[in-house]
């Protein structure tokens, strides 16, 4: 068993790299807690924040070199890698900047003496995917080291160069050993790691199935666990909606990141059945129009799936759907070249017995629904085991926020596709998971908030 890139634009296989040792895993942890304890949790906050200054200012000075490898191994279009470098550096920076102000004491203005400080507990284990493998993993390595903890993260098995450059990032920034330590290794490693008492945290972003082993384990071993999982994302089009720019928001939330992203928009509900029939045939002609290819061509917006065993799920995920009477109006195939492409599809006529009602679909695959009225709308858009994000689309910006507040989801975004930001909190309820990642919230979910109470003699 290795660790394996394989270039999805092409299908060819590139490299492995062999799995660690139980030997080699379960010493590194010694490695990490033995820092931590002994090192990096004394450090004041001010130098803990330099190493990531410095990660961030390498990063946007190998800005090429890292995008290079994002397109590599999991085919993301240039523009975008560079988007995701950039984003990391930004939150690097962010914590950096930050850091100080977030993990001041706080004393208790109505108690006397009480103060409440904030100090870190200790190795966080990260399970991450590879759908963002930078973005993914900064977001739980910046708050957490800069908190004072150590991060042991396993990258997924398909973005291994990714997982080493990141690494990379934080020793040649000036973090000691132990502090960042990539794993390659399984998920019966994982578990004996989740066990292990000097593993005192873990997060996951991952698939539904993932989150209940992870958080499982977690949960027998008297741990906090950090759960990210899957989603089925509603962009609700209100009668107040500009279609254009609906229209063109919807385009870019299915298909960025090919449609690979937990936060893309997955399901259409527009209301009124004769605005969603010009929405529809627009998003038809949009769709079919959408150049599919190589991610490195400037004009490509849609670049392969990960893997082959990816876009077999979601052709079968497609097939299911049209079986269960869907009616695919745009694309539904594979594309006729070497690598792992899926023309960008669009599904409509899906009942709540249609199992693609239910499921998530990582891909360039929008779900499309019209309804008569408002309260349909929202009702449809929460009928869904998942709450991750939302969006609503409507001139009307008061009345948007009414509708985003009955949204059952973590985020609500009125009028644009999705913007990450490191200063917004991100995360979901329901099976989507729970926990806060990025803002202030993220680098509060691993440290221990203890009261200090004086009392004068």
């Amino acid at each position: 068993m290795s660790f394996r890139t394989t270039n999805p634009t092409t299908g060819e296989f590139v490299k492995d790299f062999p799995f660690q040792t139980n030997e080699e895993i379960f010493a590194a942890l010694t490695t990490a807690d033995k820092r931590y304890r002994e090192d990096w949790r004394h450090r004041p906050v001010a130098e803990r924040a330099r190493v990531l200054s410095r990660a961030a200012k390498i990063l946007r000075e190998k800005r090429d070199e890292y995008q290079k490898l994002l397109t590599l191994e999991m085919g993301k279009v240039t523009r975008f890698g560079y988007f995701e470098v950039d984003l990391t550096a930004d939150i690097l920076d962010y914590y950096a900047n930050n850091a100080e102000k977030f993990l001041a004491a706080q004393a208790l203005p109505d108690v006397p003496g009480a103060t409440v400080v904030a100090e870190p507990i200790g190795v966080i284990l990260a399970i991450e995917p590879w759908n963002f493998p930078y973005y993914q993993l900064v977001r739980v390595a910046a708050p957490q080291i800069v908190a004072g903890n150590v991060v042991m993260l396993k990258q997924a098995e398909n973005v291994p160069q990714c997982a080493l450059a990141f690494a990379s990032l934080f020793e040649e920034a000036g973090a000691p050993e132990g502090v960042y330590t990539n794993l390659f290794c399984s998920v019966e490693q994982i578990g004996g790691l989740i066990d292990d008492f000097r593993v005192r945290g873990v997060t996951l972003t991952g698939s539904e199935r993932a989150g209940t082993s992870v958080g499982e384990r977690a949960g027998r071993n008297l741990k906090k666990a950090i759960l990210e999982l899957g989603s089925s994302d509603p962009a609700l089009i209100l009668e107040g909606a500009p279609l254009e720019h609906a229209i063109e928001q919807v385009v870019m939330g299915r298909t960025y990141n090919s449609g690979q992203g937990c936060v893309n928009i997955k399901r259409v509900i527009v209301v009124g059945k004769a605005r969603g029939a010009t929405m529809l045939a627009a998003l038809n002609e949009r769709f079919a129009a959408i150049k599919v290819g190589d991610p490195t061509d400037p004009d490509t917006v849609l670049g392969p799936i990960v893997s082959e065993r990816a876009l077999e799920g979601l052709l079968k995920q497609i097939d299911d759907a049209r079986a269960a009477g869907a009616r695919v109006v745009q694309g539904g195939s594979r594309v006729n070249r070497p690598g792992f492409f899926l023309e960008p599809t669009i599904i409509t006529d899906i009942s709540p017995e249609n199992p693609l009602f239910q499921q998530e679909a990582f891909g360039p695959v929008l779900s499309f629904y019209v309804v008569d009225t408002e309260e349909e709308a929202i009702e449809l858009a929460n009928a869904t085991k998942f709450g991750l994000s939302g969006y609503v689309f409507d001139a009307d910006i008061k009345h948007a926020k009414e509708v985003a507040a009955r949204i059952e989801s973590g985020m609500v975004y009125i009028n644009t596709c999705f913007i990450d930001a490191p200063e917004t909190p991100f995360g979901g309820v329901k099976n989507s998971g729970f926990g806060r990642e990025l803002s202030e919230l993220g680098i509060g979910e691993f440290i221990n908030r203890k009261l200090i109470k004086v009392t004068e003699v």
